[in-house]
């Protein structure tokens, strides 16, 4: 039985679970859910996420959701096919993995969706920009930035020389920041640059985010 995700393309949260599937090179049914309509909110959804987010993952009688745990279970159960996002083999490898891992959902999400949000998603709901929040923010994410930008002299990738999931589970976002008006965060800072353009070209990401559109 192939595994049935639940959610949009566009959404940065399932978009980070369709790059992991993509690399694991696995099978799968993308079931869209139309926010739109309030789908996310109604019984039949919320009781496979009574948060009424998505993506939610189903694979047999397991449902999981929050798009991190997602893709840690679909990295280890499928460890032996596609890239190797998790360093099963090399617990001192894997342990880096973790750590990056927790900067990118702990210092680096926050700052970075909230900027993102600002400028692309506030306007398409009428909202105005609010300016100040995002000066805010880019404060607070060019300290994460500087920090990636000199780890990043030492290793090829976040966790050290080989693409994890540390790495990917930035890559949505990205996408869509470097949309805004503050897109030098990333390409003025020639580490992190070089890091961007590497981990954009894996057939993985490019075949995923064809269809990361919103009409901006």
């Amino acid at each position: 039985m192939a595994l049935k995700l639940y959610g949009l393309p566009m959404s940065t949260c399932t978009a980070r679970v369709l790059i992991c599937l993509a690399e694991k090179e696995v099978d799968y049914e993308l079931i869209p859910v139309n926010l739109f309509t309030d789908d996310h909110k109604q019984p039949a959804f919320l009781a496979k996420n009574p948060f009424g987010q998505i993506p939610v993952l189903q694979d047999a009688d397991l449902t999981l959701f929050e798009s991190r745990a997602i893709t840690s279970y679909v990295a280890e159960k499928y460890k032996g096919s596609g890239s190797d996002l998790i360093r099963h083999a090399d617990i001192k490898e894997a342990a880096l993995v973790k750590v990056w891992m927790e900067v990118e959902s702990q210092q680096f999400n926050l700052p970075i969706s909230t900027i993102t949000y600002q400028y692309l998603i506030s306007p398409m709901l009428g909202k105005p920009t609010d300016h100040q929040l995002v000066e805010d923010n880019v404060a607070k994410l060019e300290k994460v930035l500087d920090v990636y930008e000199q780890r990043l002299t030492h290793a090829k990738y976040l966790a050290g020389d080989f693409f994890s999931l540390a790495d990917l589970h930035h890559m949505s976002y990205i996408h869509y920041f470097l949309k805004t008006p503050k897109a030098s965060l990333i390409t003025d800072r020639p580490h992190v640059k070089d890091w961007w353009e590497d981990i954009s070209a894996r057939p993985a990401f490019t075949k995923i985010s064809a269809n990361m559109k919103y009409d901006f």
